[in-house]
Parts: C-alpha cells; sequence; structure tokens
C-alpha cells in the first residue's frame, strides 16, 4: 500500500450532471426544473421564511415581551451538592468549576437552600439565598459574598 495506490471510497465521487444536452440525456429541454413558473427560471432563490407572496408567520405573530440586555446569568448550586466537601473546606467557584460541580460561572455563583446541609463550610459566592444563608450560619459555616 502506497500513496500512488490511494482511492476515494467506492460510489464517493461521481460525475457532474450535465443539464440541457439535449433529450438522449433524460436532463434536456427544461433541465430537470419541471414547466414555467418562478422555480424554472434562472436566479432564482427566496428568502428564509418566504411563503410564495403570502404574509409570512414571523410577521403574521404579534410581537411580546422584551429582552433585557443588562440581566445578569447566574451558574446556581444547591446546599445538598455541597455535603461532599470535608468540614472547613472553603468553597469557591474555581474548586466547583475544577470538579466539574458547575458549568462555567456566568456572571457568579448563586447558592441555594435545598437540600440536606451540616457540615461547618466557609462558602464564597457572588449570591446567597436568604434560605442558604441561615443554613450555612446555622451548621457552623460562613457566607462570605464576592464582590464584582
Amino acid at each position: 500500500m502506497g500513496l500512488q495506490n490511494l482511492k476515494p471510497a467506492r460510489g464517493s465521487v461521481r460525475s457532474r450532471k450535465r443539464v440541457g444536452r439535449g433529450p438522449g440525456s433524460g436532463l434536456g429541454k427544461t433541465s430537470g426544473r419541471g414547466e414555467k413558473g418562478q422555480k424554472s427560471r434562472s436566479g432564482f432563490s427566496h428568502r428564509e421564511g418566504f411563503e410564495g407572496g403570502q404574509m409570512p408567520l414571523h410577521r403574521r405573530v404579534p410581537k411580546r415581551g422584551f429582552t433585557n440586555r443588562f440581566r445578569k446569568e447566574y451558574a446556581e448550586i444547591n446546599l445538598e451538592r455541597l455535603e461532599v466537601f470535608e468540614a472547613g473546606t472553603i468553597v469557591t467557584p474555581e474548586l466547583l468549576l475544577e470538579r466539574g460541580m458547575i458549568k462555567a460561572v456566568w456572571d457568579g455563583l448563586k447558592v441555594l437552600a435545598k437540600g440536606a446541609f451540616s457540615k461547618p463550610l466557609t462558602v464564597r459566592a457572588h449570591r446567597f439565598s436568604a434560605k442558604a444563608q441561615e443554613r450555612i450560619a446555622g451548621a457552623g459555616g460562613k457566607a462570605e459574598v464576592i464582590e464584582g
């Protein structure tokens, strides 16, 4: 086996379709475009969402709501997921990211109060729910807010 023996996979290479070359080719006269109409003309291409001149769906449906460009999106984690850490550990967004417990720190990390929690941990995050803060303090830990 050498470079001189290389061939493309069987059936992957075909000859070009030659249209408009007489009736014997099977693609003569109208060149496979059927008869008359917009789609048979050269240069035809319609826009995405084009519905033949009818008012397209994206223009018929009324507009609703708006998108707040200044919205902050937080990565969220529940207290029950922090039970895996040893007592006394300082839990930071970087540590959670490293362990694969959160996907990415978007505009920060928010800790929520779902689930059982009993270890005295120091948790550093950008936001805490009120209940999460209570429960961390109740277990003998600290909830430290990261600024920025």
